[in-house]
């Protein structure tokens, strides 16, 4: 095992690779750890969860709302949870999210770790103290930003997750090539998804170059004031598709990439010119790159949309592979262009 450290503006952040869930009392007190976890993480490693009390809520993004953190609330208050209790989320996006959000609101606060289960998480969700629940079909309304103590990165997770969510994280993996790592990009050109899935070195280092990228951008601009912005690339549309097709996460945003990348084409001084080749690359691994939806319904859901400011959105687009930039929209020019980018 060995770690990383990423300083934010309330902690320090310790990344913890090629670690082992029997180690986790080396990084938190053994007597008051409280695990959180879903239904389906918990019954593929219950005997391994099960040294320590266990909270459990049903797997899926259709239970990231209130009503499973309400009955969190109750179980955490059955154990007698208190100031001293430190929660610790083992699973995917949906468990790191209301793991992070539960520990910053409980007692008006108590301390939280991770140990990301998904590739997506690994790479993404877990990282950056953005936590929080959907409300209907608008994703992450409700939410705080609340960094964990620790992110503990066991591989041994990854031998049970279904091929369909491999797919699901390399859509961030892209995500982050894309915006600012144009030799990982052509890495991911080199090598599938099944190099990935048949080789631990070769997904380790992928896992840890990712973190640092994540980790350096969100340390540098934890509030999103900047660069962090960049992070959104692919999610603005993606978002808005994600919860009214109820199609995972990273399937959104790999279309919602794909508009973006049509709409750097479009937008006057970008002169972006490589969509085809982000087209590839999401196919290569299994992602898809266009949806049948209805135009309308996805634009009313992605004015609602947390960057929107006045009458425009702020969006990310491609200056080229591996160069970002956040641009503000007016609503009416984006909405002219719609149905061509999507």
């Amino acid at each position: 095992m060995h770690k990383a450290e990423y300083k934010f503006s309330t902690k320090t952040v310790c990344c913890y690779f090629d670690a082992d869930l029997s180690s986790l009392a080396q990084v938190a007190d053994d007597k008051n750890i409280i695990i959180l976890t879903d239904k389906n993480i918990f019954g593929h490693h219950g005997e391994r969860l099960n040294a320590y009390p266990v909270i459990q809520f049903p797997a899926g993004e259709a239970h990231k709302n209130q009503v499973t953190v309400d009955h969190i609330m109750q179980e955490l208050i059955k154990l007698g949870a208190n100031k001293d209790s430190i929660l610790i989320g083992v699973g995917g996006g949906v468990v790191t999210d209301i793991t992070g959000y539960v520990a910053s609101v409980y007692m008006r606060g108590i301390s939280f770790g991770l140990v990301p289960t998904s590739i997506l998480a690994m790479v993404d969700a877990a990282i950056g103290g953005k936590n929080g629940i959907d409300v209907g079909v608008y994703k992450n309304m409700v939410g705080t930003v609340s960094q964990p103590d620790f992110i503990f990165y066991d591989h041994s997770f990854l031998r049970s997750l279904p091929v369909k969510e491999w797919v699901n994280g390399f859509a961030e993996v892209i995500k982050h090539a894309c915006i600012k790592d144009a030799l990982l990009f052509s890495i991911l050109e080199r090598y599938s998804l099944h190099d990935y899935q048949t080789d631990k070195t070769l997904i380790a280092e992928l896992i840890e170059r990712n973190v640092e990228i994540k980790s350096t951008i969100v340390t540098a601009d934890e509030f999103e004031k900047g660069d962090r912005k960049l992070l959104n690339f692919g999610h603005t549309i993606g978002h808005a598709i994600e919860n009214l097709h109820h199609i995972p996460h990273g399937h959104a945003v790999s279309i919602g990439m794909v508009a973006a990348c049509n709409l750097s084409e479009e937008m006057n001084g970008f002169h972006f010119e490589e969509a085809a080749r982000v087209v590839k690359l999401l196919a290569k691994y299994h992602l898809p790159v266009d949806v049948e939806t209805d135009h309308a319904r996805v634009f009313d859901v992605l004015k609602m949309d947390k960057k929107r400011k006045g009458e425009g959105i702020y969006f990310i687009l491609l200056k080229h592979i591996g160069k970002a930039e956040t641009v503000y929209i007016p609503l009416s020019d984006l909405e002219k262009h719609f149905k061509e980018i999507l």
